[in-house]
């Protein structure tokens, strides 16, 4: 699953994941949230930590300042 797009745009799964990280949540509440499957959320959340658009801390997830840029777009 790619969270980025090939002209450097949000998927709409990744859009939404990011938008659901108010406040920080877990895996499990952004699946219920998103509705996503929470195999999907898991490997999403994962790549968006390795692009630096979300951070894990104590089991949770925070869009960082960069993943909230990538929302006002």
């Amino acid at each position: 699953m790619a969270c980025i797009g090939s002209q450097g745009e949000l998927t709409e799964s990744a859009r939404r994941m990011l938008a659901a990280l108010a406040p920080p949540a877990t895996p499990e509440d952004v699946a219920a949230h998103t509705g996503l499957p929470l195999f999907r959320v898991r490997a999403g959340l994962r790549e968006m930590a390795e692009a630096e658009l979300v951070q894990a801390q104590d089991g949770r997830y925070a869009a960082t300042e960069r993943g909230l840029s990538f929302l006002s777009r």
